[in-house]
Order: C-alpha cells, then sequence, then structure tokens
C-alpha cells in the first residue's frame, strides 16, 4: 500500500506540472514533507489526503491505491 501512495503522489504531482515545493507550498507544508511522501518515509494523514486529492484532481480511491482509475 505504501508503495502505491507515494508513486501516485509523484505521478499525480507530475502529471498537474507541479515541483515538490510547488506542492508543498499549496499543502501548507514544507518541500521535505512531500519529498518523505514521495520516498515512502511517511504517509500523509487523512487530513492531507483530502487535501492532496482537492489539489491533484483525483479521487481518495485512487490516490490510496484502492481503485486503480
Amino acid at each position: 500500500m505504501n508503495n502505491v501512495i507515494k508513486n501516485r503522489i509523484q505521478e499525480l504531482r507530475k502529471e498537474n506540472g507541479l515541483t515538490q515545493k510547488e506542492l508543498a507550498d499549496l499543502c501548507k507544508v514544507k518541500q521535505s514533507c512531500v519529498s518523505k511522501w514521495e520516498r515512502g518515509a511517511t504517509l500523509p494523514d487523512i487530513e492531507m489526503v483530502i487535501i492532496l486529492t482537492k489539489i491533484l484532481n483525483t479521487t481518495s480511491d485512487y490516490l490510496l491505491g484502492i481503485k486503480d482509475f
């Protein structure tokens, strides 16, 4: 599950034309936080998942690996 989430955050960030810094600014976190998500060192909490789905134009099911579309 952790690999799916980290890969999807990175994939969606790039698809949306965002750098780690830009995504971090939109999420109101440090760039190192986004880097940790994308490396799988940490996971976003549930509130951040909601924020990420809005910023990255996706669903929580896709972001979390529950569905593949």
